[in-house]
Order: structure tokens, then C-alpha cells, then sequence
């Protein structure tokens, strides 16, 4: 059984500020048109799952400074995107990527909606669900699919320790599918998480 000490040979606070990055790079390869195409998410279109992340970094910049989800209430319910989607994914990622390079921000206890957990495990679903969404919004908006293998192989080990563990998977979890017997490791990461890569 996988351990949490085989888990990542990458920090988790770079594999996760890696793949913001990634994702950011695609958010400014949209065009207007392509705003309303469909992601692999399902009834998520490219603005939905934009506004997604935008979301979860806002709630990464809250909850790693010590907030409850009732300190934060429906602050972030809705749309956060405004008349300027890719602004406001620049200043939450920056905003996430801060909060995350924290001193603490592994070692704190992050109150999340279910219970507490720590901040590493916090950060490690950041970065796979940023991970997975990337290649989401790289394929609906017809961009370069390939992903950072070494993420790829960070995020794989990852899953297989949740799923090993019960862990909670983070929200881009699909239903799992069967990848193909000669499929490389990202098409074996996105099957794991429900995708046909």
C-alpha cells in the first residue's frame, strides 16, 4: 500500500502553483467564442469551469488563513468572473498561490465543510483538481492536451493513496473508467478521474 511519504516527490505547494499556471496559460488562449463550448465536466461549459477554479482559489486564499466556510458564508456562490473572466482568474490565482507558499500552509488544520483536515491533504486536491481541470478546459477549448508529466505521476500516486485510504477526491473526479491496456500515464490519470483522454 501506498504511503503518504511515497506519495509525491514533488512539494505539493509547487506541483499545485505548476498546475494554477497551466491552467492560467490556457484562460488566456480563450477566445471570445470559445466561452460557451462544453468541457468534459459535465453541464460545466468553458466559463462555468473557469469560474470553478476561480472559486476554489478564492476559498484556498480564505481557508488557509485560518477561516470556517461560516466565517466565509456565500461570499463566493455565483458568478466571480464578471465582465472580465480573465482578470479575475489572474488575481485569484495570485491570491491562492500566496495563501499556499505560506510557511503553514501545510502543517495548519484547514476547516472544511465536512471537517478538519490538514493542510497538506488541502493543497494536495487543490493541485490535483487544478491539474485535471486543466486538461478539461485544454480540450474544450481545442489547446494542446498534454500535461506536465511530472505532475501527471505526482497526481496518479496521489489518487491511487485516496482511494486506497477513503480519502475525499476532489470536485473534478468523474466516474471512473477503464483506460486501455497500452494507454500512457496521463490517459491512465485522466480514465482514473473519469475522463476519455
Amino acid at each position: 500500500m501506498t504511503t503518504r511519504e511515497d506519495m509525491m516527490a514533488i512539494d505539493t505547494r509547487e506541483a499545485y502553483r505548476r498546475a494554477l499556471d497551466h491552467f492560467g496559460a490556457l484562460v488566456h488562449q480563450i477566445k471570445p467564442e470559445h466561452w460557451g463550448n462544453q468541457t468534459p465536466c459535465v453541464d460545466w461549459d468553458v466559463r462555468a469551469l473557469v469560474n470553478h477554479v476561480v472559486g476554489e482559489s478564492r476559498w484556498a486564499s480564505q481557508l488557509l488563513a485560518g477561516r470556517t466556510v461560516a466565517d466565509v458564508g456565500d461570499a463566493f456562490d455565483g458568478d466571480l468572473l464578471g465582465d472580465d473572466p480573465v482578470k479575475a482568474f489572474d488575481i485569484s490565482a495570485t491570491a491562492a498561490a500566496q495563501a499556499v507558499g505560506g510557511e503553514r500552509s501545510l502543517t495548519r488544520v484547514v476547516h472544511l465543510s465536512f471537517g478538519d483536515v490538514p493542510g497538506e491533504e488541502y493543497v494536495t486536491e487543490l493541485f490535483a483538481d487544478a491539474l485535471i481541470h486543466t486538461w478539461d478546459l485544454a480540450r474544450a477549448i481545442g489547446a494542446d492536451e498534454r500535461l506536465d508529466p511530472e505532475l501527471v505521476e505526482a497526481c496518479a500516486i496521489w489518487s491511487a493513496y485516496a482511494k486506497e485510504g477513503g480519502d475525499r477526491q476532489a470536485a473534478a473526479a468523474g466516474e471512473h473508467r477503464q483506460a486501455a491496456s497500452d494507454a500512457d500515464p496521463q490517459a491512465r490519470l485522466l480514465a482514473s478521474w473519469g475522463r476519455r483522454g
